[in-house]
């Protein structure tokens, strides 16, 4: 072994002691024991449950997903009336000489 090292080594375990799960086994230190404190003893607590177990139908969101027929077709018509109002409101401006045609034609912008 080294000379230098062989002289360092006491010294550096002596100013810088090991730290973690490698640290040279010392002995726990002493620990006076106390007599227990009391504890505090929490009452008991019923769990509250509901009434009556929830229904699908009850709840609002329970698979907000899934539409039913008739909101189907509303939303559909909804769909279909603001398209038409689109091409209602087109037109006359067309006829007014003003062209609201679309920005972009297969990807590339087109220029008034």
């Amino acid at each position: 072994m080294n000379r230098i090292a062989s002289l360092f080594t006491p010294l550096l375990r002596l100013l810088f002691p090991a730290a973690g799960r490698h640290r040279a086994a010392a002995p726990p230190p002493a620990v006076a024991r106390r007599e227990a404190a009391p504890r505090a003893v929490a009452p008991l607590r019923t769990p509250v449950r509901p009434a009556a177990p929830l229904r699908g139908a009850d709840v609002a969101l329970v698979r907000p997903y899934v539409l039913s027929e008739a909101e189907f077709q509303e939303r559909r018509e909804r769909r279909e009336r603001r398209l038409r109002r689109g091409r209602r409101r087109a037109l006359w401006l067309a006829v007014h000489g003003v062209d609201v045609g679309p920005r972009r034609i297969h990807g590339v912008e087109v220029a008034a």
